[in-house]
């Protein structure tokens, strides 16, 4: 007896649900956030609350913050997290760069012009907040705008950048 050969549909069915349980199983993007306590944990909670839906024009996206507080937006992902250290390298005369009223520091050799993955951190506020921005979103300025207001409300400053 002579078999019929499988429709060639059926390949194509079983390659989209491979694709779809491979993409479907990878879950929310894990972002190491520090734990705070006392007031850093509201200002930064405050501020989470406050950020917005798009950031340089992406969406927000799930992460998994491990407890602490961070946001994240966009593939690949621009990834904010709240209540970090002062920025290594960063001291009373590091230049910043201010936009929508909060001062970012950006690492000197980061700052090429052209573009590449950076991190930024807000300075001068009751509470740090890092932001990691892929080169895909460059310049950086657009985040730094879109974040502005969320910073701005929620952490107050306390000392401007120079």
């Amino acid at each position: 007896m002579r078999r019929r050969p499988a429709p060639r549909s059926t390949g194509a069915v079983a390659v989209s649900a491979l694709l779809l349980l491979a993409t479907g199983c990878s879950g929310p993007l894990t972002l190491d956030a520090p734990t705070l306590t006392g007031a850093d944990a509201a200002a930064c909670r405050a501020l989470v609350e406050a950020l917005p839906d798009k950031v340089d024009g992406v969406a927000r996206v799930e992460a998994d913050t491990g407890g602490g507080y961070g946001a994240a937006w966009g593939d690949p992902a621009i990834e904010l997290r709240c209540g970090v250290p002062v920025p290594k390298g960063f001291d009373a005369v590091s230049g910043c760069q201010t936009a929508n009223g909060v001062d970012w520091y950006v690492p000197e050799s980061q700052q090429t012009g052209r573009p590449e993955d950076i991190v930024m951190t807000s300075v001068g506020r009751t509470v740090n907040v890092e932001v990691r921005v892929p080169a895909t979103y460059w310049p950086p300025v657009n985040t730094m705008v879109d974040l502005g207001a969320a910073v701005r409300k929620t952490l107050r400053s306390v000392q401007p950048c120079v």
